[in-house]
């Protein structure tokens, strides 16, 4: 009788990860130099500041990135697509909105309506250096997928989802008497 063995999970299309744990390296890097000043300036040897300089700076950089790889990462697969700790069926996306326009001068700039919907993940909003992706997904609903190579996930989506929503589209023109609020 021969095991089932478990499927292995598709391999992902785009993947970001949201940080590098090569910022650790900067605890080790002040340590170093405070003991090259201690050196240079002809102080006495002492090792117990550049230590606590090195436990503390590491120790705040590895919480940071830790966070970062799990609230800003981004990872899609034919199936799924996964934004922070929020994980959606592609077979749920409907459509893909066109790319903003990019903002002219400094003054307001008018935002789609699918760049005012909710952000996938578990943060407020999409985070800093990442571009929205608008999605149209089951149920008329619209959100915001994100990544720092906005480009390339929105071309990966594209080749996952065909239908593309045109510039006034459905979401220029939902009738608002529907929602509840």
């Amino acid at each position: 009788m021969s095991e089932s063995q478990p499927t292995p999970p598709p391999a992902p299309l785009f993947v970001e990860r949201g940080a590098s744990w090569y910022w650790v390296l900067f605890g080790p890097i002040c340590a170093g130099l405070l003991l090259w000043i201690q050196n240079s300036g002809g102080y006495e040897f002492e090792p117990v500041i550049p230590s606590v300089l090195l436990v503390l700076v590491s120790g705040m950089l590895a919480v940071q990135v830790k966070a970062a790889r799990v609230h800003t990462s981004v990872e899609l697969s034919k199936d799924t697509l996964r934004q922070g700790t929020e994980t959606i069926r592609v077979a749920d996306i409907v459509a893909l909105y066109p790319e903003a326009p990019r903002p002219v001068g400094w003054g307001k700039q008018e935002l789609q309506k699918w760049q005012e919907s909710r952000a996938l993940g578990e943060l407020s909003g999409v985070p800093r250096r990442r571009t929205g992706v608008g999605l149209r997904l089951t149920g008329r609903r619209t959100v915001q997928a994100w990544a720092r190579d906005h480009r390339r996930l929105r071309a990966m989506l594209g080749e996952l989802i065909p239908e593309t929503i045109s510039p006034g589209g459905p979401a220029d023109t939902e009738d608002e008497a529907e929602s509840p609020w």
